[in-house]
């Protein structure tokens, strides 16, 4: 990768199941993190990494979404004659700062099928992938996925994002592992990378090649497209991006970063609740009275 980032793909066409029944109406990755919709979050951290274009993979019911990076003349209009300044530039501002494609899944099957479904909106150019459910505070660092630019760009590789997590909790993720220079792959700190030399999807427990988990962040090679083109279902029956990025593990083109930053699963109902409140903190206006309620009802 020789080249900034500019296109990033957001796979948002998942029914959100587990948060019905709320998600019956109102698509997953508009659930607000405080007063901002988890897509949002998502979008300026692709924003501060250089990126111009957002693909989003959209389903069925998602038009929110799209709304949502729209302009919105009505409520502009309303706020601008109210002499509502503030908020006028913060509706306005995520619609002129980037330009948002909107692609349809016509059917679930998989992360690596999401993927593909962008294959011509992305063209011949390297891009992100960034899974709305994770949400990267990189609190003081570069954002999330600009660390994986950056590495991407060093090594002429592509690369993922990883997380170390408890070995009982390594059958949920897919799991890579490789050499670090100047350690265990087991022991990487942050703002280090491995050479990713295995990909696993959902290791059965007690397998796991490493206790680093792939967590929602990647920069891709367009060559990516072609190796999911042929790459057969695999595990639940689905075109997993894993299997994917085997392949060029396989050939010497894949690097694991772990990531500086706090990472939190928004795609779990305690997540999503544990994401609220650390992002509430972070704001002068709720901090104190949000602490005042916590240590109440820790009493």
């Amino acid at each position: 990768m020789n080249h900034p980032l500019r296109k990033v793909v957001i796979p948002a066409a998942g029914l959100g199941t587990r948060f019905l029944p709320a998600t019956k109406s109102v698509p997953k990755e508009m659930l607000p993190i405080v007063d901002t919709p988890t897509i949002q979050l998502i979008v300026e951290e692709a924003l501060s990494a250089g990126a111009t274009e957002v693909v989003v993979i959209n389903g069925r019911g998602k038009g929110a979404i799209e709304d949502h990076f729209d302009r919105s003349y009505e409520l502009e209009d309303t706020l601008s004659r109210k002499g509502k300044q503030e908020l006028f530039q913060l509706v306005r501002r995520i619609s002129d700062e980037v330009r948002v494609v909107s692609v349809r899944q016509k059917e679930p099957l998989g992360l690596g099928h999401a993927v593909l479904a962008a294959r011509h909106a992305i063209g011949n150019d390297w891009f992100g992938v960034m899974l709305g459910d994770d949400l990267i505070d990189a609190d003081g660092h570069e954002a999330g996925i600009a660390q994986l630019v950056n590495v991407a760009r060093a090594t002429g590789k592509a690369a993922v994002a990883l997380l170390p997590v408890p070995e009982e909790q390594s059958h949920l993720y897919g799991v890579a592992a490789g050499p670090l220079l100047g350690g265990d792959a087991g022991k990487i700190g942050a703002g280090g990378h491995i050479s990713v030399e295995k990909m696993v999807e959902k290791p059965p427990r007690g397998t796991a090649p490493s206790n680093l988990a792939v967590i929602g962040r990647y920069v891709l090679p367009p060559e990516i497209f072609e190796i999911l083109a042929q790459t057969k279902p695999g595990a639940g029956g689905e075109i997993q991006l894993t299997d994917a990025l085997a392949v060029l593990a396989a050939r010497g083109q894949l690097v694991g970063v772990r990531f500086s930053g706090v990472r939190h699963d928004a795609g779990d109902r305690l997540g999503y609740l544990q994401a609220n409140i650390a992002y509430a903190l972070k704001r002068p206006e709720l901090r104190e009275g949000l602490l005042a309620y916590l240590r109440e009802v820790v009493k």
